[in-house]
């Protein structure tokens, strides 16, 4: 009996509504967050033989704090290695968030590997709707999230975090209700070449606001000698 009630149950499961990312209907159950690695000890090192009183910090352990659908968002960074699966075109499982600080233009956000994450400023946030598509999104590929998957964002309100269905069927995360994207022309972490493109691209920042343009560069002539 108890068998037949645990098959009930994933049966019921299966049957959901599917959401973007997963076009079957039939994805795994979103996954519980990796397991908190054991506590680590330290201790002075000393010559003294009397035993001695070792201290031990657990790591916490990050809560959902938040879910939209099968999507679940946590309270914070994992607090171990959390592998992704490779994103087949509809986004991968497993999405980190950063906020990272850049002297020209203030805190932004960079997904797990660095990448800056802009925003449109020709789409909306109230309610989240992405317009970056076909050729625009080959330029501007979409941060997208599969379902069912997680998002951990660092320096980042989980409050403020979520996705917007596009109109192809996949999730595009969104930071203030703002889609956000990554730029075809930065090639590593840290990049910003996307700041200020055509005015309407700019770095997102921890709340989805703008982050500042760059500041301007003063070109001064070289005086011709007489």
């Amino acid at each position: 009996m108890v068998e037949r009630a645990r098959i009930a149950i994933v049966a019921i499961g299966l049957a959901a509504l599917a959401a973007c990312g997963d076009t079957t209907g039939t994805g795994a159950t979103a996954t519980t967050p990796p397991p908190a690695p054991a506590p680590t000890a330290s201790a002075t090192a000393s010559t003294d033989p009397t035993p001695q009183v070792i201290e031990v910090s657990p790591v916490p352990a990050p809560t959902v704090a938040k879910t939209q659908r099968r999507v679940q968002i946590f309270s914070g960074p994992s607090n171990v290695p959390v592998p992704s699966a490779p994103d087949r075109g509809r986004g991968v499982s497993v999405v980190q968030l950063r906020a990272t600080n850049q002297a020209d233009i203030g805190t932004y956000v960079a997904d797990g590997r660095g990448m800056t994450l802009y925003r449109f400023d020709k789409d909306s946030a109230k309610p989240s709707k992405a317009t970056c598509a076909g050729d625009c999104a080959k330029t501007w590929p979409p941060l997208l999230i599969s379902s069912p998957g997680q998002i951990y964002p660092d320096g980042v309100d989980p409050q403020l975090v979520g996705y917007v269905e596009r109109p192809d069927g996949t999730c595009q995360v969104t930071i203030g209700g703002w889609p956000v994207y990554r730029f075809a022309k930065d090639t590593a972490p840290g990049d910003i070449r996307g700041q200020g493109v055509g005015g309407t691209w700019f770095a997102v920042a921890p709340t989805g606001d703008r982050t500042k343009p760059l500041p301007e560069v003063v070109t001064v002539p070289t005086p011709t000698a007489r």
